[in-house]
């Protein structure tokens, strides 16, 4: 019986220059469902929700609400609808306050004038009956990605939306946020609401979904029962290959210093108070240091202050015994630092650029790039980035020439992680670097950390994800309110003394 679907895609074809994103795929989602929806980074999952979002129109197929057959030419049909969807990269206003953005397209006015007061306490009664905190009355650029995720969800409410897509939702969450948004998703299923759930976490996938499609290069392979089916067999459906979820490295044989940090101070932007205050802490050839901790408790300061996006304030940086505190970003690369950022946009690409000379952002000014006249070699630029693209498997429609805003956000990711581990480095600093990637590629990150590791290069590691920071580290420092609270062994640790750590429950000592 077919009319219990509220929403059915079928055959939807989708195509983009050089590459078919959707092929020949249908989706059925019921009502008062979770469904989520896995594939590989560039499956086309986020092609095929922009599709019934109406941000993409198909070539092929039809799009069913209740039975009856829509058309949906823009996010405003997709609203009219009751679809809303919830970006992978946030659709914000930043200098607008959270209700602005909440409201914004929808405003109520009258003789001209926008009425707030009723917009603010229905948002409020929103708020609380979702389990969904937030200030109305704070700037967008000023409150957590958590709270901004908030925001979007509340946007979609607001407009009585019955039919909610998520897409990658948890990728940029803390483990604690991740659990609310579950939570907050079960709930609004109960009330009715009809749940689209792109993710790579097979984890979450099997918590809270109800059924699961899965894609393939633009192929649609099955659907499946979550109750009737493991995480094994997903990441198999998924990438089309048993893929090892456990990581296996021999123990650390950690030499010489690498990056020796002492007493260093960072600024907050946001606040009077220092981000990171009095750090020190050494990284040697051969070991992995991960710096855990909840979001916002000053890694991504350090790690700006250590990469020189960041002016310190007080201590030391020194990189292979060479003081790099004054120095300019540039100066800091070609010292020997590489730097997978946690914001893959703002400071890992140019957007506009082609997959090909964003590969050479670091680099077009040496001789293999540039001839003496101050000319770019293209060809030899094309021949770097081709090899990076095979090597790293980044997908994308035309190769070197795509522009690089046009790929997914995990093929955005590996570029940067193809561009940064191929260049000359004693010191990698990869801050969230499998964030929003899928089951198989973060195997083969993984993997090439290890590599690295083995190799004698000193890896300092960032991430919010616990199980990634014990099975790849071996060393964790924790951070809180910006200060290294704890230092840990993965092999003798559990996530429950982390998380007293990371809460600032519990600190000792810390020899630098």
């Amino acid at each position: 019986m077919q009319d219990n679907y509220t929403i059915e895609m079928l055959n939807i074809t989708k195509r983009f220059p050089g590459i078919v994103a959707n092929d020949n795929i249908s989706l059925q989602l019921k009502k008062g469902e979770i469904h989520a929806l896995l594939g590989e980074n560039g499956a086309g999952k986020s092609t095929l929700m922009s599709v019934l979002f109406g941000l993409y129109q198909p070539e092929e197929g039809i799009i069913k609400k209740d039975g009856k057959e829509v058309k949906i030419n823009n996010p405003n049909d997709a609203n009219d609808l009751g679809i809303g969807m919830v970006h992978q990269h946030f659709k914000l206003v930043q200098c607008f306050t959270v209700l602005d953005n909440i409201i914004l397209g929808v405003e109520t006015t009258k003789y001209g004038i926008l009425q707030k007061k009723e917009a603010k306490k229905r948002v409020l009664e929103l708020s609380e009956k979702y389990g969904l905190k937030v200030d109305p009355d704070a700037l967008i650029q000023d409150i957590t990605v958590g709270m901004q995720q908030r925001t979007e969800i509340l946007k979609m409410l607001y407009r009585d939306n019955d039919i909610l897509i998520f897409d990658e939702p948890t990728a940029v969450l803390t483990p604690s946020e991740i659990d609310e948004l579950m939570q907050i998703m079960k709930n609004l299923a109960k009330e009715g609401k009809s749940i689209l759930f792109i993710s790579h976490k097979l984890n979450e996938i099997m918590s809270v979904a109800d059924r699961c499609s899965v894609l393939r290069r633009g192929k649609y392979i099955g659907t499946v029962d979550i109750k009737d089916t493991t995480k094994e067999e997903l990441s198999k459906m998924m990438v089309g290959r048993d893929v090892q979820l456990v990581v296996s490295k021999e123990d650390a044989k950690p030499t010489d210093v690498v990056l020796d940090v002492q007493n260093l101070v960072v600024p907050s932007s946001h606040h009077h108070k220092n981000a990171v205050n009095n750090v020190s802490f050494k990284v040697r050839k051969g070991e992995i240091v991960c710096i855990a901790g909840i979001d916002g408790n000053g890694q991504s300061e350090l790690v700006y202050g250590i990469t020189g996006i960041t002016k310190t304030t007080g201590g030391t940086i020194n990189l292979d015994g060479k003081d790099i505190s004054k120095m300019s970003i540039r100066e800091r690369n070609t010292s020997g630092l590489s730097h997978i950022p946690e914001d893959r946009q703002r400071h890992g690409l140019v957007l506009d650029y082609s997959l090909a000379y964003n590969m050479v952002l670091q680099r077009y000014f040496e001789p293999e790039f540039r001839s003496k006249l101050g000319f770019l070699k293209k060809k030899n630029i094309r021949n770097y980035a081709n090899r990076l693209i095979d090597q790293f498997d980044v997908r994308s429609g035309q190769g070197a020439a795509t522009i690089t805003r046009s790929m997914s956000g995990g093929n955005q990711q590996k570029a940067i992680i193809a561009r940064e581990m191929d260049r000359e480095h004693d010191l990698l600093i990869a801050v969230q670097p499998t964030r929003g990637l899928d089951v198989g590629a973060i195997e083969y990150i993984h993997s090439q950390l290890i590599k690295e590791r083995d190799a004698g290069k000193a890896i300092l590691l960032v991430s919010l994800e616990l199980e990634e920071v014990l099975s790849v580290s071996d060393r964790i420092l924790v951070m809180y309110e910006g200060e290294i609270v704890g230092e840990l062994d993965p092999k003798t640790t559990t996530r429950e003394e982390i998380g007293m750590y990371m809460s600032g429950a519990r600190r000792e000592e810390v020899k630098a």
